[in-house]
């Protein structure tokens, strides 16, 4: 059984250790890789089993 990830795509998150990176926009999910794309680095695939994006709300 897969578990589904709590990140979407469209989602905006942050990298808990990499502040300088910026906002990123969430762009898939699947099989515990999530793929990013970040303002200030761009498109970063992140093990989402080994790191925990913090998703940024706004209002």
């Amino acid at each position: 059984m897969t578990e589904q990830s709590i990140y979407e795509p469209g989602m905006i998150v942050r990298h808990p250790s990499e502040s300088d990176w910026g906002l990123g926009q969430v762009q898939s999910a699947v099989g515990g890789k999530v793929t990013v794309n970040f303002q200030n680095t761009g498109k970063v695939v992140i093990d989402e089993t080994r790191i925990t994006l913090i998703i940024v709300t706004f209002g």
